[in-house]
């Protein structure tokens, strides 16, 4: 790791694509992006962090899948519900029935997928803003991971991370982006300090942003 005020260094790669929606086809993909990531970047110990994946690791890491305490229903959730009902809108939300569904039903909710614009997050009546960008997504992941100690773990095994369900031309939010900021943290002792809304959006203040919409800063490292 390198010391910088960049804690993740976001790459993109061309890598051959193989078309089809099935697991096998994905995870050929996922294949042909990590060779293109270790000759390119000298990348080693890469994890594919979706559903795709074939790391259990990287499985039990989407957001789908990985779970957190809400306070909101006293139960845990996923962090993909948490966040689709955060979603504050101009003309209605936040919908925390999202809580109790799955992870792919709170997502296709036609209420999340309308056409009133998204003004703010909200989590147990703390509004989070839209800037910087993946902030209110990157903190809920982060504390979710910080809840599973035996994944956080095995997350600090790895050097490089990726998400081929991830789409810059649609999406903002990357679990591997997210969690390739929880690692940075970690390393650099500052995991514990960014557990409140205030402290961590003092910490990515004080940080160049290097993701799929922002570029600020290069650095040798991915974190």
């Amino acid at each position: 790791m390198e010391a910088g005020p960049v804690l993740v260094r976001t790459d993109m790669l061309s890598f051959t694509w193989h078309a089809g929606l099935s697991v096998s086809q994905k995870q050929k993909s996922i294949a042909s992006l990590h060779e293109a990531a270790r000759t390119s970047l000298g990348c080693s110990s890469l994890l594919e962090v979706s559903s795709k994946s074939v790391d259990p690791v990287g499985i039990a890491l989407s957001a789908f899948n990985l779970s957190m305490y809400h306070p909101a229903i006293d139960s845990t959730v996923s962090v993909e519900c948490a966040f689709q009902a955060g979603k504050v809108f101009r003309d209605g939300g936040p919908y925390l029935d999202l809580l109790h569904m799955s992870s792919r039903d709170a997502k296709r909710d036609p209420r999340i997928r309308g056409d009133s614009p998204l003004v703010a997050f909200r989590y147990c009546q703390m509004d989070w803003p839209l800037e910087p960008q993946t902030a209110f997504y990157d903190w809920l992941y982060i504390n979710a991971l910080r809840e599973k100690p035996a994944l956080s773990q095995q997350v600090m095994g790895y050097s490089a991370f990726t998400d081929i369900e991830f789409n810059p031309q649609q999406s903002i939010n990357c679990q591997a982006y997210s969690v390739a900021l929880f690692a940075a943290l970690t390393k650099r002792g500052m995991i514990a300090d960014v557990a409140s809304q205030d402290a961590f959006l003092n910490c990515l203040r004080g940080s160049r942003i290097s993701n799929a919409r922002q570029d600020e800063a290069r650095q040798g490292s991915l974190f």
